[in-house]
């Protein structure tokens, strides 16, 4: 299930581009800022990255560079309204894999997914480690002790969520806007659902729950977290 971060100013492609991508089965992360944007593709992982040129804050074109310069290598697909062949040679020239110009079709931008996913790559999958527990974020593997874990997507999405962010304290509210992707869905008592079901399958009897609540603050992951890359 390859994941994708789209970073996008506006909200009504947004919604467009993850609800068409989700019903492909890409996993999908909407980021409305160039800033946050910036900290979203330097930290995270992710299969491809669509990124906007025009952001607020800080631009696509900007956020492109300094990810090539930290040697980020992840497939980079650039959104502009600019259709010049200027244009998309700097977009191209400041790291970008490929430029679609707006407007463009759902099925262009999921045929151009296709053929970059489909190019060789040194490094696909992620495998983060606490305790006993692994998550392999390129296989969609849980493991503990060595045995295979079955989450729900919803819950494989908002644990590998917290080991990217060992013991930082999320509110209720920005678990639901950065791990949930339809609003129907987002609401605190799917959240609260959702972290039982984990703590039922992931944390050891007698224990601590490896996710913590913390009360009138919301949750964090106790412990630190190992992250290899794994080639494939």
């Amino acid at each position: 299930m390859p994941k994708i971060l789209i970073v996008e100013d506006d909200r009504d492609l947004t919604l467009t581009i993850s609800q068409w991508l989700e019903s492909e089965s890409y996993t999908v992360e909407v980021i409305h800022s160039g800033q946050e944007g910036l900290d979203r593709v330097l930290n995270g992982n992710y299969d491809v990255i669509i990124l906007d040129w025009e952001l607020p804050e800080v631009s696509g074109i900007e956020i492109c560079h300094r990810y090539r310069d930290r040697k980020g290598n992840t497939p980079v697909i650039m959104l502009t309204g600019k259709g010049t062949v200027h244009d998309k040679e700097t977009g191209l020239d400041s790291g970008a894999d490929d430029y679609l110009t707006k407007p463009f079709s759902m099925r262009e931008l999921s045929a151009r997914l296709r053929a970059i996913l489909r190019r060789p790559t040194t490094f696909r999958s992620t495998v983060l480690k606490v305790g006993n527990l692994t998550v392999d974020t390129g296989q969609h593997l849980i493991t503990k002790n060595d045995k295979p874990i079955q989450l729900l997507p919803i819950d494989f999405a908002l644990l590998e969520f917290l080991m990217r962010h060992p013991n930082e304290v999320f509110s209720t509210d920005a678990l639901l806007q950065r791990v949930w992707h339809t609003d129907s869905e987002a609401t605190s008592d799917a959240l609260r659902t959702a972290v039982k079901r984990i703590r039922q399958k992931v944390d050891d009897e007698g224990s601590d729950s490896l996710i913590e609540n913390i009360p009138r603050l919301g949750y964090r992951l106790r412990g630190g977290v190992i992250t290899e890359t794994r080639s494939q």
